[in-house]
């Protein structure tokens, strides 16, 4: 006891050293829980009939998108919501340029109820990279 009081300011550093540590960590874990990569994104899309919403501007979207996909900016996520109420049973998989924005997008749709709500790994780049096919022209 004596030593834990003469040296508790040096127990409460190594203390929070090490939750600071373990904080990344557990912060990964969960987002691995929700990004999905190319290849599991084509297995949901065709083994559960999963929806690809595209969360960039409709500017980049109209230049490059995935076939399929419907196009909801970020910004108007919130206020659109509605329109995906009728997927609600259906994976929906987020995307976006890198998987930024899509991975910020998660947070308002399971707040909205969606259950499964996935973030496409690397966006339409980490989709491009893996050799899937894009196509151009606007779809919403």
């Amino acid at each position: 006891m004596e030593f834990i009081s003469q040296n508790i300011f040096l127990i409460t550093i190594a203390v929070i050293s090490g939750l600071a540590l373990l904080l990344p960590l557990l912060r990964d874990a969960r987002n691995h829980a929700t990004h999905v990569s190319p290849a599991q994104a084509v297995m949901l899309m065709n083994r559960q009939n999963a929806v690809i919403v595209d969360v960039r501007e409709t500017t980049e979207f109209a230049a490059e998108r995935i076939e399929g996909s419907r196009n909801i900016p970020a910004g108007e996520l919130a206020g659109r919501v509605k329109e995906l109420e009728k997927f609600k049973s259906r994976p929906l998989i987020l995307t976006c340029a890198s998987g930024a924005r899509s991975a910020r997008a998660i947070g308002t749709l399971r707040k909205e109820g969606f259950a499964q709500v996935y973030n496409l790994g690397g966006g339409i780049k980490g989709w491009k990279d893996a050799g899937q096919p894009i196509a151009a022209g606007k779809r919403t």
